[in-house]
């Protein structure tokens, strides 16, 4: 049995670190924009035996089951769990109550990531150990599946490393070798910046994702553009304010 498994974090504390450029209720609609078209491409994979929603917020959960996929809601607890907790807690429900053999994390701002990706995934995770696909800018992780669901543990939070640096460190020191590193720029891209914004916005035209939510909600709301802060460098970006 295998499971891709969405954790979603509240709609009050999503992507905080862009709320200076979007007000909190636009940070909502954004997420929701999100979510939508995550769950409108998962209608087009079906190679997973289940698809499950984690999050505490009734409003994603229901939109989660208009879109045939499992919603289990989250139970915040004071101080807030850590990241790698959450991933944690859902992994195991997937594991004790869903007899799951194989689970894959996904996460809601790999805007660009297709159904393609997922079958492709899916097929590598039924091979490894472990699949990891890199985040584009971060040596963070977009993707991760695993064979058996608690082969590993997770570092989101580890505050010195990396997380995809942490885990490849650790499992290497684990013995696992069945390692499949999923190389891919759809999959890999996700927005936790100011700048990753402007670059959705492009990169939604250019991959012809005009017709999703997320799109709209850029043409419509986002008010910055970037240039190269020096000819000769093209990792260093100046942001301005839209005429």
């Amino acid at each position: 049995m295998s499971f891709l498994l969405i954790p979603i974090a509240p709609l009050g504390r999503t992507k905080t670190r862009l709320r200076d450029c979007f007000s909190n209720n636009q940070l909502k609609e954004l997420t929701i924009a999100m979510f939508k078209d995550l769950a409108n491409k998962l209608t087009q994979v079906n190679c997973f035996d289940g698809k499950i929603v984690y999050c505490a917020d009734i409003e994603i959960l229901e939109l989660a089951e208009q879109f045939g996929l499992k919603a289990i809601k989250e139970k915040l607890t004071k101080p807030r769990k850590s990241f790698d907790d959450v991933i944690k807690d859902l992994n195991t429900i997937a594991l004790t109550e869903f007899n799951a053999e194989q689970t894959t994390f996904t996460f809601l701002d790999i805007l660009l990531i297709s159904a393609k990706n997922f079958v492709e995934i899916h097929s590598l995770v039924s091979n490894h150990q472990l699949v990891v696909c890199p985040a584009l800018h971060s040596a963070g992780i977009s993707i991760l599946g695993r064979n058996p669901p608690d082969i590993t543990r997770t570092f989101f939070s580890d505050s010195l490393t990396p997380s995809f640096i942490a885990l490849l460190r650790h499992v290497k020191k684990k013995g696992i070798k069945k390692i499949a590193i999923y190389d891919s720029f759809r999959a890999g891209f996700d927005i936790d910046l100011k700048q990753d914004l402007i670059l959705a916005h492009e990169y939604l035209k250019i991959f012809n994702l005009t017709h999703t939510e997320t799109y709209k909600f850029l043409e419509n709301n986002l008010k910055l553009t970037l240039q190269k802060a020096n000819k000769n460098n093209n990792r260093e970006f100046e942001i301005f304010e839209k005429d």
